[in-house]
């Protein structure tokens, strides 16, 4: 079953670069961006199960954490405050 969830991720992964790549406004491309750190954060959990090795979930914490943190700029970037 690991195998359905991961074609289904990787799926979405494309879709969401697609939305990157034809997104009329910034503000999509940065939304894109954060679809896709949150499914690849996904996916690396999803790695942790099917190889059975928890050394994938610490970098799927610290992943997920530094992308938060990118978005977060990139927001504050279009917003004028940094």
């Amino acid at each position: 079953m690991i195998e359905v969830y991961l074609i289904l991720i990787a799926i979405a992964v494309v879709l969401s670069m697609y939305r990157f790549f034809r997104g009329p406004t910034t503000a999509d491309r940065i939304v894109a961006v954060d679809i896709m750190t949150t499914l690849t954060t996904g996916l690396m959990v999803l790695f942790a199960l099917y190889y059975r090795r928890a050394i994938f979930l610490d970098v799927a914490l610290v992943y997920a954490v530094l992308a938060f943190l990118g978005v977060i700029a990139f927001a504050r970037y279009m917003e004028g405050g940094l």
